[in-house]
């Protein structure tokens, strides 16, 4: 369960977390294509932090600068466990 301790002792600008889930309404639901997703979980300059993702044939530093963003509240949460403190540093523009 990341926190916001455990979020303020992370160095900027670095993947924390990372993995793997199909495209599908049960994993990564992004275009419905059941293919392989990869996501970074990156910290930003602020105390922030964002998901990315893409097609798993792609390594995790070009997801990290070319992804895309993960916005779905849900899939934020499945991804990567947080308390609600943490979630709200998550760089999200809308609920």
């Amino acid at each position: 369960m990341l926190t916001i301790a455990e979020l303020d002792k992370l160095p900027k600008h670095e993947i924390f977390m990372s993995g793997t889930a199909n495209d599908d309404p049960d994993g990564l639901f992004i275009a419905n294509t059941n293919k392989l997703l990869r996501w970074v979980a990156v910290t930003g300059e602020i105390g922030d932090w964002c998901i990315y993702c893409h097609f798993a044939d792609k390594n995790e530093e070009w997801i990290k600068r070319q992804g895309d963003k993960v916005c779905m509240k849900n899939h934020i949460r499945k991804l990567v466990p947080c308390d609600d403190e943490a979630f709200k540093r998550y760089r999200y523009w809308y609920e």
